[in-house]
């Protein structure tokens, strides 16, 4: 018969390698620490033990669960059960369920086979796992350590054991996640970056010889210039992989840490503030802004903040931070809007345009679009040209990098013909957007027309809207205004515009761009 693997409170259904596995969980787990996420089937995030004792499988005395690994799903529902509350989660790209195991007489096999060994006493080869790190866990990842007077040296030392333990139970490896320190006084200190090592062993001992600097506690300087120069490419960041602050903070910020939150959120940063001994009453009085965690997070959901109540004793407090940083679903702030947008160009082929006109409007099209970050996980372009005819120069799915984009623009044909406005913003909803609807990114459809339309614009652009396209209107000549504002999403004049002459569009370029971050930002609020 199968022997159980004995696993630890923590580990979740995505640790697990087979389609259906026998575990035993150990007894005593803290409730409150547990990460649960649906009810009946749970994402593949969640701790397996959470999700037991959640679906009474077994009680806190623990014992042998069967998980089953299945697919992923869309709206994992909060369900106080059992004295855990699991969470909700809008989709995971895998899930499992748990059910009571088979045979009993397993729960013996499983408490002497402590971990799943092949019977034949030889250790299983896995050397280059190790190296690799902990694939599930992605994330390029800053400490940024408290060195002010306000920790003083013998706290500080317990701090870099607090990171260093955190470091390591990260998995930091090669595909794994990297982390660099940061350490902030009176003047920040880059202590090492993310290039610098990429195993747990040599990060421990970088940790180990950080010396302590004392001085003011400027926390907000120091946020502000890890998000502006930590995460460039040539200091190991990655692409498409979230980038994250730790912020440990004893006390209270000596500084304004509000215009360093703000500017971590615009660099597509992470912030998480760890803080260790709140201020007291007394202390208060001294605190130039009592909502300092809120102002500097990520979101203000709770997720982001930490809070220990000292330096002794935080082992406990490790792992649930792990996985904290290890959620990569949960990193709201990588969302920017230039790596999460959706940007369909709908582009009037009327033969009042003109050849060198219509030149001129493909300039506009790779202007903007270069702006973006354009991958298979970032944002992504489309372009439809238009007379009574529609043709789809290439949709949202073709291309995946910014070169081959700009290279399928460069070689779009002029088909000249007449002008049919709303019955190609009808066909690009459909045929264009449809497909993504269910996607991450946010949607935006540029028109751009110059002359009036032979038919109605007005009904197919508010059903662009209702299906959650923010349109932005461009005329040029002899487009009619009314028409103009009748296509644009609310409000109408930030979302419209005009030019008499073709080689107006160019001014118009950063306008649209910001335009464009602009609703991304307010529909994330």
């Amino acid at each position: 018969s199968l022997a159980s693997t004995a696993i630890t409170c923590f580990t979740r259904g995505l640790d697990l390698r087979k389609e259906t596995e026998e575990v035993l969980c150990p007894a005593n787990c803290p409730l409150w620490q547990f990460y649960v996420f649906g009810d009946g089937v749970y994402a593949s995030l969640s701790s397996i033990c959470g999700a037991a004792i959640h679906r009474g499988v077994i009680t806190n005395a623990g014992g042998a669960v069967r998980v089953q690994t299945l697919p992923g799903q869309e709206n994992y529902p909060a369900v106080n059960a059992n004295g855990i509350q699991s969470q909700v989660l809008t989709r995971w790209a895998s899930s499992f369920s748990v059910t009571r195991t088979k045979n009993t007489a397993l729960e013996a096999v499983g408490r002497s086979v402590s971990t799943a060994r092949p019977a034949t006493g030889k250790r299983p080869k896995k050397p280059l796992d190790k190296k690799a790190g902990n694939k599930d866990c992605k994330a390029d990842i800053a400490f940024l350590i408290d060195g002010s007077y306000n920790i003083g040296q013998r706290r500080f030392n317990l701090q870099k054991n607090f990171v260093g333990k955190v470091a390591v139970m990260l998995g930091i490896g090669t595909e794994g996640p990297h982390v660099g320190v940061v350490q902030a006084s009176e003047h920040p200190k880059i202590e090492f970056y993310l290039k610098n090592f990429t195993a747990a062993k040599e990060v421990l001992f970088a940790i180990k010889e950080l010396g302590f600097r004392g001085g003011n506690s400027n926390t907000g300087k120091a946020l502000k210039h890890t998000a502006q120069k930590f995460f460039s490419l040539e200091n190991g960041a990655r692409k498409g992989i979230p980038k994250i602050i730790v912020v440990f903070l004893d006390g209270w910020p000596s500084d304004d840490i509000e215009e360093a939150g703000i500017v971590a959120r615009e660099f597509g940063v992470n912030v998480f503030i760890v803080s260790v001994a709140k201020p007291t009453t007394e202390e208060l009085g001294m605190v130039q802004d009592i909502g300092f965690v809120d102002k500097a997070v990520c979101q203000n959901n709770g997720f982001f903040s930490y809070q220990m109540p000292t330096w002794f004793g935080t082992t406990k407090y490790v792992k649930p931070l792990v996985q904290k940083l290890c959620s990569h679903e949960q990193m709201l702030c990588s969302k920017t809007c230039y790596n999460s947008v959706n940007i369909g160009f709908l582009i009037d082929g009327s033969s009042s345009v003109g050849d060198s006109n219509f030149r001129l409007v493909l300039e506009f099209i790779s202007n903007v679009a270069k702006a973006f970050e354009i991958s298979d996980i970032g944002s992504k372009i489309a372009a439809v040209q238009f007379t009574y005819d529609q043709r789809t120069e290439f949709s949202f799915t073709d291309y995946t990098t910014k070169e081959k984009v700009l290279s399928a623009i460069r070689n779009i044909r002029y088909m000249s013909g007449g002008t049919a406005t709303g019955d190609a913003i009808s066909f690009t909803t459909r045929n264009v957007f449809g497909p993504m609807k269910d996607g991450p990114n946010k949607n935006f459809l540029v028109i751009l027309t110059d002359g009036q339309s032979y038919d109605d614009v007005r009904g197919p652009a508010a059903a662009a809207q209702k299906a959650g396209i923010t349109v932005f209107s461009v005329g040029v000549a002899w487009a009619p205004l009314d028409d103009l504002k009748d296509m644009a999403s609310e409000p109408r004049e930030s979302h419209t515009f005009f030019t008499r002459e073709f080689t107006g569009l160019e001014q118009m370029v950063p306008d649209i761009i910001r335009g464009i971050c602009k609703d991304f930002l307010d529909s994330k609020q």
